[in-house]
């Protein structure tokens, strides 16, 4: 049996002020996520001394997944908690929805990380506080190992990063689950205990009764060896993203991608290029066999082909010999319009903004017969009085619109009477005079897969 490798104490204030001097030096606030369990207790004891040594503005969040039993308690825990200790404390109830193929566990983390970026946002808060150690990250490393990950989830969990407007900071990355015990015994912290930490059926869980133990063993450094090799790679996540950079120089428009360049590279690179494309539009990267499987298509399909490469919510396109992220097709609507200025769609917004002389015409009574719909084909517009009426086909297709935004494209109808496209023009017969008061027609459509 291997001898157990010691580690001199850790100081954990001392190790967190560094890593606020380091990151946060600048913020005027803090927001903690609040779960109620051992770790992330003992750093707001931690932080509650920090932050009132340095005049920085302190606030708990707990998020209410409504998953457990004890739920209510832990949110009653929390409250009274920060009530004791004069912590501002905010409180968000969340309900957790699985998709397909997705754990409860990663539909929760997801949930609990939207509703604590809008907390902070809501509060003006600039940076949320995470209490993921080195225990958490050396099972990270090893989850990620088991399902084959590249470097890019080798590297687990950063210390900082930013997302959905606000910084994350992670700063007990590197102190282990045993420090972090020592100093809630010492300091007679009391906590909460989740039920389903004990549970074998979540992975993670299994992972630390089963495979922890014997890595402690065999290898006396964990979980600071694993905290280590995380972070060398993310330091090749990095240098990978910069070649990527340096790849999609002139062939990244900050929206499209030349399928040319893809062409040029060799098979490494070119996959590398692809999975920092997807990164730029909020799109996990795929598996070694989709992303072989896309980038033949993306690279041989012909110019005019219709790719639609469905991945994470999101749809791979090619238009113009570019490729293109964008939303799937919404589904059909017909909602009435009666005069409002905007108009919320499925997958957008549809605005009707005042211009004096121009636009669509003022419906003498805008609730008898307006309507909002998709195209179906088929539909005409006249924008020239003295030429005939044109498919509205025809139109987008010679306006450069790709297939996907000619489909999710929102129409103003009169009736059974196409008045109006967005980006387009108005039918003659609904055009304002000049003397007349019109109505610009404006369509937002929404990125509903990031």
């Amino acid at each position: 049996m291997a001898s157990s490798r010691r580690f001199p104490p850790v100081d954990l204030c001392a190790h967190v002020a560094q890593k606020l001097d380091l990151h946060a030096r600048d913020a005027p606030s803090l927001m903690l996520a609040l779960s109620g369990g051992r770790d992330s207790v003992v750093l707001l004891h931690v932080l509650q001394t920090l932050c009132a040594a340095r005049g920085l503005r302190l606030v708990a969040a707990h998020v209410h997944h409504g998953l457990s039993a004890h739920a209510d308690q832990w949110a009653a825990f929390c409250e009274a908690l920060c009530q004791r200790h004069a912590i501002g404390f905010e409180l968000a109830r969340v309900s957790v929805g699985r998709e397909r193929s997705t754990s409860v566990e990663a539909a929760a983390r997801h949930a609990r990380y939207r509703a604590l970026a809008a907390m902070a946002r809501d509060a003006g808060v600039p940076m949320i506080v995470l209490a993921h150690h080195a225990d958490d990250q050396a099972e990270t490393v090893l989850l990620q190992l088991a399902r084959g990950a590249g470097p890019q989830g080798l590297a687990a969990m950063p210390e900082l990063r930013h997302a959905e407007g606000v910084a994350w900071l992670r700063p007990m990355l590197d102190i282990s689950r045993a420090a972090i015990d020592a100093y809630a015994t010492a300091h007679a912290i009391t906590f909460v205990d989740d039920d389903s930490n004990a549970s074998p059926r979540f992975r993670r869980n299994a992972l630390r009764q089963t495979l922890a133990p014997a890595m402690r063993e065999i290898a006396p450094g964990y979980p600071h060896t694993l905290v280590r090799a995380a972070a060398l790679a993310g330091e090749s996540t990095m240098l990978a993203d910069d070649l990527a950079a340096l790849d999609a120089r002139d062939a990244f428009d900050g929206a499209t991608l030349a399928r040319a360049r893809l062409r040029e590279l060799p098979s490494y690179r070119a996959r590398n290029l692809l999975r920092w494309f997807l990164r730029q539009h909020g799109c996990r990267p795929p598996s070694s066999a989709r992303m072989a499987e896309m980038l033949a298509q993306l690279i041989e399909a012909a110019p005019d082909a219709r790719v639609q490469l469905v991945h994470d919510g999101a749809v791979i396109g090619i238009h113009s010999d570019r490729i293109a992220v964008h939303a799937a097709a919404p589904p059909a609507f017909d909602l009435a319009w009666h005069g409002e200025a905007s108009l919320a769609l499925p997958h957008g917004r549809l605005d009707f903004t005042p211009h004096a002389g121009a636009g669509l015409r003022a419906a003498d009574d805008p609730a008898s017969c307006w309507s909002v719909r998709l195209r179906q084909g088929g539909e005409r517009l006249t924008l020239d009085p003295s030429r005939p009426r044109r498919m509205l086909k025809s139109l987008l297709r010679e306006a450069g619109m790709p297939t996907w935004e000619r489909d999710a494209l929102p129409l103003v109808f009169c009736g059974d009477a196409l008045a109006a496209v967005p980006g387009i023009g108005v039918d003659a017969a609904y055009r304002a005079d000049a003397r007349a008061e019109g109505l610009d027609v404006t369509w937002h459509a929404r990125r509903r897969w990031a």
